[in-house]
């Protein structure tokens, strides 16, 4: 393998849950050496989350934890000690990259925002990633995905016509955010390397989630029009859902959007005689008639499989996909030639699976070496191997408390 693309890039990782571990992952799995800093007096959140390896809890057997901080020392620090305070500034200093995604204010009051960090290291890149960013009257408010997803409007947009507002599963938010945290830390590694200059970046989840609406927002803000929940339906396509298949609990989601589409999708049916329907032979008329012509499409699809709808579908040029669980999307034949899924060797879990990134860089390929760290896993290394401890000062600050 040539030298990966982050090789020799050092980053602090003050960051839990999933938003700002997820974006370090991106550098992790490229070959940046990241120290993840957290404290046994308040455990990372997505510790105590589950799935848990053969479902038996604990703080270092999470599915969740494992998925996002392979590749990671992880340390063990109270921040809240006095003494707390020399070991962060040896951190940064040691560092290219520090990220911390706690609660607007959390950070500052330890002393260590942007403007203290930079007096110990003035080249240093730090990333914040936050509910609603460091400014603005709801800066401090703490949130979780769940209300980011309902504050920037995916919630109002889901569910059927006529009931209430469902959550989007899962925390959305969390899963936007890295892509644009990545970037953007690229972007400033860059402008440090051109100029010898670091930054700081100021991410807000909300505004990341709202680029994912952009064309309804603009529409308000050209059109003023107001959009509502059309269930499975898109205003660009009819049909447009997921049709009922043989067997139990299976599904189809077809989507037609031209009328070469539409005469494709008619062949496959064999053209029955509700397909020549005047009504059904423009958009508008489908679209205006689109009850009835869902029920006549779920009576044909009832009788086949969810597999063969789709592959007839595909094969005549009609987007369609089965709608796969868990367990279907674990055994994909497709993501699994692909090598999506991994297995590592965990302290606590023994064997278990994590994914891998989603792209592949066909020069400098990401590589998963290591599992995610049990909590203070790699204290002593990185106190005294890294940072430069003597074995005397390391004994002495964990029997103070100031590494836990």
């Amino acid at each position: 393998m040539d030298r990966q693309v982050f090789k020799g890039i050092k980053i602090v990782e003050f960051a839990w849950l999933a938003a700002g571990p997820f974006i370090i992952k991106y550098f992790a799995d490229h070959g940046a050496t990241v120290i993840k800093v957290e404290s046994s007096t308040r455990l990372d959140t997505l510790r105590q989350a589950p799935p848990f390896q053969e479902n038996r809890p604990g703080i270092n057997r999470s599915g969740w934890f494992a998925k996002y901080n392979p590749n990671k020392y992880g340390i063990s620090l109270n921040l809240n000690h006095p003494k707390a305070r020399p070991i962060v500034e040896k951190l940064v200093r040691w560092a290219d990259i520090v990220i911390e995604s706690f609660t607007p204010g959390v950070i500052k009051r330890w002393n260590l925002g942007y403007e203290e960090i930079v007096q110990i290291k003035p080249d240093i890149i730090m990333l914040s990633t936050s509910a609603q960013g460091q400014t603005g009257p709801r800066a401090q408010q703490p949130s979780y995905g769940a209300q980011l997803t309902s504050l920037a409007g995916f919630v109002h947009l889901t569910n059927w016509p006529d009931r209430d507002p469902a959550t989007v599963y899962g925390a959305y938010t969390d899963y936007i955010v890295p892509y644009f945290g990545a970037a953007a830390l690229i972007a400033a590694l860059d402008y440090r390397c051109r100029t010898g200059k670091g930054q700081y970046i100021d991410v807000s989840q909300y505004e990341c989630a709202v680029h994912f609406l952009a064309p309804l927002i603009l529409d308000y803000g050209v059109n003023q029009k107001v959009h509502h929940r059309m269930g499975n339906r898109s205003p660009d396509a009819t049909p447009h859902g997921v049709y009922r298949c043989l067997g139990e609990d299976s599904w189809c989601a077809i989507a037609v959007c031209t009328d070469e589409e539409w005469k494709a999708f008619c062949r496959v049916l064999s053209n029955p005689d509700w397909t020549k329907d005047q009504k059904f032979q423009t958009f508008p008329g489908r679209k205006e008639n689109e009850d009835e012509l869902d029920q006549f499409i779920e009576e044909w699809t009832e009788k086949f499989s969810a597999e063969e709808v789709m592959r007839w579908m595909q094969e005549a040029g009609v987007p369609a996909g089965v709608v796969r669980n868990n367990e279907g999307v674990y055994g994909d034949p497709q993501l699994n030639a692909r090598k999506h899924f991994l297995k590592l060797e965990h302290p606590e879990m023994g064997l278990h699976t994590v994914e891998s990134l989603p792209f592949k860089l066909s020069k400098t390929p990401s590589e998963i070496k290591q599992a995610a760290p049990c909590l203070g896993q790699d204290n002593y290394h990185v106190y005294t191997e890294i940072l430069g401890l003597s074995d005397e000062e390391f004994i002495q600050l964990s029997e103070e408390g100031v590494l836990n």
